[in-house]
């Protein structure tokens, strides 16, 4: 899965191009039949009208991303397309409202993504070597403080030099842009900084968020640079392995299962209820709980042969056929254009940059001390730290043609972010934000 970033919506099977599977002449008339829908009021609701209009839209501006000359060899082609181009449909007022209503409901109450990623944190750990578990788990903190400390180094440095302030770079910029995303990220710190400076925590989240946003933007675009790199520096990358040396066991491939694909479905499920349960005792985004508890359970060789496959031909399944609509889902309701136009100086998008590119170079040079290949490592401990939680891990590595380092990336967020926040509530009472 290495190389999976859903290319199914620009094959070409027998000489003949292909949109999502479908022929040419089908994919139009299916999109024009959506788009009439659209307008119409005529999108059925819940997840089969949210589906529906997200895979149509998203096949579409990702057929674009991946043959439009200088994006696809440099800015991530199709993922990225398809994240600001929906993202841009949001900011013109493009869709209607209830196409809008739709799209929110199903990223939202009906919890699309949720279901996504449920796939993919836990199919993604159990494809995994359990060698390779026990043996990178171990040393991941390494490259994460070496993206830290290379972010805050340069954001503190430049903030001096262009006369922004160093201690106010990192407060307002870096760290927000590291914190693991909104939810988990910019509001707690918001709220961190309100409560340790007598402030209203809105005042300062209307601060950091505009540098989550621009960190964001940046560092899915900086996943289709470094895709780029690794294909110039072949040396420099594992193309989705993570450790130097380390050849994974390759598991015999199997025809799909629809019965085994939907065991897949349950057991990932399972593993979601436990770790929502366990979330109410221990102080750990459930996620990141998933993550722990699979690992553990992978390692043990508690899993049998049967539930390993079943478990994995959902996560390919999900992969191969839903990454469009994910991402279109995402730009369209995480991405704001507002946030991003809105901290359009140069100044500030100095700051937000050189963050990003210290923790691509922190995270790469302390990964490759501890056996890692750097590109891998700045991808999955430096930018995956960088982006929005979980819907940017999942378009950074779509930007960057890794979806299977996703583990990784998970722990980069949650529990990287958690780092931040105690971080940010040590510093500001010592420094202030400037």
């Amino acid at each position: 899965m290495s190389e999976q970033t859903n290319k199914t919506t620009a094959m070409n099977l027998g000489g003949e191009i292909r949109w999502g599977g479908m022929k040419t002449t089908t994919y139009f008339v299916v999109l024009g039949i959506v788009l009439a829908a659209t307008y119409t009021k005529g999108l059925p609701g819940g997840w089969l009208g949210g589906y529906t209009l997200a895979t149509t839209l998203g096949i579409l501006f990702e057929k674009i991303g991946d043959n439009t000359p200088i994006v696809k060899d440099y800015f991530g082609g199709g993922a990225i397309v398809t994240l600001f181009a929906s993202a841009a449909l949001t900011y013109f007022n493009v869709l209607p409202k209830p196409a809008m209503d739709l799209m929110k409901e199903f990223m939202g109450r009906m919890d699309f993504f949720g279901v996504l990623a449920a796939a993919l944190v836990s199919g993604s750990i159990i494809s995994m070597d359990r060698k390779l578990l026990i043996k990178a788990g171990l040393l991941y903190a390494v490259p994460v403080f070496g993206g830290l400390i290379f972010a805050f180094g340069l954001a503190a440095l430049v903030g001096s030099i262009i006369g922004f302030g160093g201690i106010k770079s990192v407060m307002m910029v870096a760290l927000p842009i590291m914190g693991g995303g909104t939810a988990a990220g910019a509001i707690p710190l918001a709220q961190i900084y309100g409560s340790a400076l007598q402030n209203d925590p809105k005042l300062y989240l209307s601060m950091v968020m505009p540098a989550v946003a621009l960190g964001n933007a940046l560092a899915i675009v900086s996943g289709g640079f470094l895709d780029k790199i690794g294909t110039a520096k072949p040396t420099w990358t594992g193309n989705g392995e993570l450790m130097v040396g380390f050849q994974a066991e390759k598991s015999k491939a199997s025809s799909p299962d629809y019965t085994k694909m939907g065991v897949g479905f349950l057991l990932t499920g399972i593993f979601f209820a436990v770790s929502i349960m366990l979330s109410k005792f221990i102080p750990m985004h459930y996620y990141a709980i998933t993550i722990v508890l699979v690992a553990v359970l992978k390692i043990a060789n508690v899993f049998s042969d049967e539930h390993c496959e079943a478990v994995k031909q959902w996560f390919e399944f999900l992969v191969k056929t839903c990454i469009p609509a994910i991402l279109f889902t995402i730009g369209l309701v995480v991405v704001d254009l507002k946030m991003v136009i809105a901290a359009m100086t140069w100044q500030y998008w100095a700051l937000c940059i050189v963050t990003v590119v210290g923790a691509i170079i922190g995270a790469g040079l302390f990964g490759r001390l501890v056996g890692f290949y750097p590109i891998e490592s700045s991808i999955t401990a430096g930018l995956c730290m960088a982006n929005m939680g979980g819907s940017g891990d999942i378009a950074t590595l779509a930007a960057a043609k890794r979806m299977a380092l996703l583990p990784f990336a998970t722990i980069s967020s949650r529990l990287g972010g958690a780092l931040i926040l105690v971080l940010a509530s040590l510093m500001v009472r010592m420094l202030g934000v400037g």
